[in-house]
């Protein structure tokens, strides 16, 4: 079976997410966060490190539990700094708490995460392969830039919505590839 290019075949957890994840549309908010702290992680990294320390990062971070890492202090940002599961980044650690405080006041303002990224998504899942941004990514990157998040640039929000299956992308000799 042909996978999308990225798919590291020596890899099963690469595979699993690729075959049973990434693209699939998922727009739960609990799984939206995640996506978000985990994408956010990848700034400057492969996809494939971070999801091999994915279990990590959920133990670390209370299984994703937003009302938890909102509350987040400085002995829990200690306990992530030192932390060798998952990435040590200071930077990245504030700002994924920073960037769950966003969250949850998006959610409030507009119902859902979800209720937010459909006001740019309209409904609409976009189908196409071979970008790392287009004009949806770059818009919500920049409001969410906006908003007070951090390492939310384009490219990692361009991922998170292909991620989240927002924007469906696998390969043209894909198993997984469809244009509608």
């Amino acid at each position: 079976m042909k996978r999308c290019s990225w798919c590291n075949l020596d890899n099963p957890l690469y595979i699993k997410y690729h075959d049973l994840e990434w693209g699939v549309s998922n727009f739960d908010d609990k799984y939206l966060f995640e996506m978000l702290i985990l994408e956010s992680f990848q700034a400057g990294l492969s996809w494939e490190c971070i999801l091999n320390k994915r279990e990590d990062f959920r133990i670390a971070y209370d299984n994703f539990d937003i009302n938890k890492v909102i509350n987040y202090g400085e002995d829990k940002i200690n306990e992530l700094l030192a932390n060798k599961k998952i990435i040590r980044n200071k930077l990245k650690i504030i700002a994924s708490i920073n960037n769950a405080k966003v969250f949850k006041n998006i959610e409030k303002e507009y119902g859902s995460f979800y209720n937010y990224l459909n006001t740019f998504a309209n409904n609409k899942i976009i189908y196409e392969v071979n970008k790392t941004t287009n004009t949806l990514s770059d818009t919500i990157s920049k409001d969410l830039i906006k908003k007070g998040m951090k390492f939310v640039g384009s490219t990692i929000i361009y991922s998170y919505l292909q991620a989240t299956g927002f924007i469906y992308s696998h390969d043209k000799d894909c198993f997984m590839y469809k244009d509608r």
